[in-house]
């Protein structure tokens, strides 16, 4: 919807302060790994290239075959919603944290593009995480590095004062009365 108003006060500084966050660099990047893996040029801006949501589920289903069952061809608004509804469906099936993804209005009525965008990476990230053959984008995402201590080891480690902690060494109140005693004075007298 573009003629929704801009806004006044803190609508509009949120606002100021999400598009402070678009980086044309990553929605080139962005677009550019989505057309390498659906085999298809997405060309302008994601806005507009990806509101219909038609690419997004092509997207998803070429990484995952069968995730998104029936892409909508419907010029309709409430299809092409469904459409991008249904690609954030399919990638939290596939692994992508929600929190990662964006919304469907942030896509449809362009509220929140660089959310978008990074919801893109996202997707991309996982699947190189998951093994997918295609293009990647991104730096590849992180493994879990889980520990197992023996009890020896965990009762050890409570007695280590951390430096984070800090350390009362020589630490003393010795010398904290300089300058002038504090006056208190009663008002009643």
């Amino acid at each position: 919807m573009s003629d929704r108003p801009r806004g006044y006060g803190m609508t509009a500084e949120v606002s100021d302060k999400i598009q402070g966050k678009y980086s044309p660099e990553l929605e080139r990047e962005a677009r550019e790994w989505m057309g390498d893996v659906i085999g298809e040029t997405v060309e302008g801006p994601i806005q507009d290239s990806c509101k219909d949501g038609r690419i997004l589920c092509k997207l998803i289903n070429t990484i995952q075959p069968g995730s998104v069952r029936k892409i909508n061809e419907s010029k309709m608004a409430f299809k092409q919603m469904e459409n991008i509804g249904n690609f954030l469906d399919a990638c939290v099936a596939y692994g992508v944290p929600k929190t990662d993804l964006f919304q469907t209005v942030d896509l449809f009525e362009a509220q929140n593009i660089p959310q978008v965008v990074n919801g893109i990476h996202a997707v991309g990230r996982k699947a190189g995480k998951k093994g997918f053959n295609g293009p990647t984008i991104g730096p590849k995402e992180a493994a879990a590095n889980k520990r197992d201590f023996t009890d020896e080891q965990l009762k050890a480690g409570q007695n280590v004062i951390g430096l984070q902690m800090g350390s009362n060494k020589g630490a003393s109140q010795t010398g904290m009365s300089y300058g002038a005693p504090r006056q208190i004075h009663d008002p009643t007298a």
